[in-house]
């Protein structure tokens, strides 16, 4: 297993020292991972309630554990039992908010409201489905369906709920199947297993701990009732990066990492995808969650390109940077030890179909080169460099955008007939070997 190098250990555990103090937590625990390897851990605080902490003390992670949630929920996607576009009394006929479909609930862009009627859930003994359901009116939205994104633990009670009817077992039972166990995360947990830190919230003149309640939330776990360290953690983050063949494809992630909500007033400071958060960072895009419980605070952050994440958990209830300090790690790591990227390699077998496309193109008078770059033909200005569109080769002859204005959309390749291509099309647009190409079909 990889590690970092002295010096940048100590300037990752400057960086957590310098947040438990200026956070006043009671403890902090913090870790960085690189390449699927826990290359770092450390704490800062020794007031957990009990021994010191170390990479295996268990805390709660808050809506962490709505990001498993969302899991679960794809995992039924992907096996053909629910589309992202159903409407929830679909599959939950008895709860209001109805009309709202699945892919709102996880994006929080269904407009309901934030928590569910009733005692502050967080802080109650949780209560039975049956329960929460007769108590959720929607007559009192907040927005319309997909007006903005608004932050809802009640849609994640609700998604819970669902996936336990689809498959007929809880969610709690789902949760430690399909992905603790295949993800080897024995640490992390419904409720607390020894060695795990006590919640506390700090008095704000006079610093002094009280302890917080630590309820079982009922009907709202699936919110953000599980406990774990950084150890598991670090596995999971690898998860998020890579997949893993029996919880979720990477392809299924990238999905999930796709912007799908946002507000006027979060601008372009982050957006939320199916079920994980999303902020600026690192490669481009960060994606993971924050945290919050009664006595708790939490935050994991990935960077899927240069395959590092970064995660943090202390035990206050207020004031830790939840996103701020994993960024803050991310950023030493790469300024102390830069990302290698993987070294160019030849193209070992070109697929069928993609020499005849290579070379430049026009579209009217504009000049574009067309290569073949990972898998895929990337098409870039000839002028500038800029890469426009990015297509990957299907087996019957076509081009599927995968980035770009043409992402999306289909790329055909039309020939003369003698078999040579005469001209390509990708939604209307034309592409010829010499600009205005007479002989090819360009409207106007």
């Amino acid at each position: 297993m990889s590690t970092v190098t002295d010096l940048t250990g100590r300037r990752l555990q400057a960086v957590v020292a310098a947040e438990q103090a200026t956070a006043r937590m009671p403890s902090l625990v913090a870790g960085v991972v690189r390449d699927g390897d826990l290359v770092w851990s450390g704490h800062h605080g020794d007031h957990s309630g009990s021994a010191p902490p170390t990479r295996d003390t268990q805390y709660r992670i808050g809506s962490i554990t709505k990001t498993m949630t969302a899991v679960l929920v794809m995992q039924l996607r992907d096996e053909g039992r629910l589309d992202l576009g159903d409407r929830l009394d679909r599959h939950l006929p008895d709860v209001g908010y109805g009309d709202r479909t699945v892919r709102q609930l996880l994006s929080h862009s269904s407009g309901m409201q934030s928590e569910p009627a009733g005692p502050w859930w967080e802080r109650s003994p949780g209560v039975a489905y049956e329960d929460l359901a007769a108590a959720v009116d929607d007559s009192a939205a907040p927005f319309p369906a997909g007006a903005t994104f608004h932050y809802t633990n009640l849609a994640f009670g609700l998604l819970g709920e669902m996936v336990a009817r689809m498959r007929g077992e809880s969610w709690r039972e789902q949760v430690e199947r399909r992905i603790l166990a295949p993800l080897g995360m024995d640490r992390t947990s419904y409720l607390p297993m020894p060695p795990a830190a006590t919640g506390y919230s700090v008095h704000h003149f006079a610093g002094t701990l009280t302890e917080e309640p630590a309820h079982d939330t009922g009907a709202m776990a699936a919110a953000g009732q599980l406990w774990s360290t950084v150890e598991d953690l670090a596995s999971y983050a690898r998860f998020l990066v890579q997949g893993h063949p029996d919880v979720l494809a990477a392809a299924t992630l990238g999905e999930m990492c796709t912007p799908q909500s946002g507000s006027l007033a979060g601008g372009l400071s982050g957006g939320q995808g199916l079920g994980l958060r999303l902020v600026p960072g690192g490669s481009g895009t960060l994606a993971g969650h924050t945290g919050s419980m009664p006595g708790f605070l939490a935050g994991l952050l990935v960077d899927r390109v240069r395959r590092t994440a970064a995660m943090c958990l202390a035990n206050g209830t207020a004031g830790l940077r939840c996103e701020g300090l994993p960024l803050d790690l991310l950023a030493e790591l790469e300024r102390s030890e830069p990302t290698v990227v993987p070294a160019w390699e030849p193209t070992a077998q070109l697929p069928d179909g993609v020499r005849d496309v290579l070379g430049v193109w026009h579209w009217g008078n504009t000049a574009f080169s067309f290569s073949f770059e990972d898998g895929e033909v990337v098409v870039a200005s000839l002028g500038t460099g800029v890469v426009a569109h990015r297509f990957r080769p299907c087996e019957d002859g076509t081009f599927l955008g995968t980035a770009g204005y043409h992402h999306g959309e289909t790329l055909q390749v039309f020939r003369d007939r003698d078999g040579h291509v005469s001209h390509l099309v990708c939604a209307t647009f034309v592409y010829t070997r010499v600009p205005y190409d007479p002989h090819a079909p360009i409207p106007g």
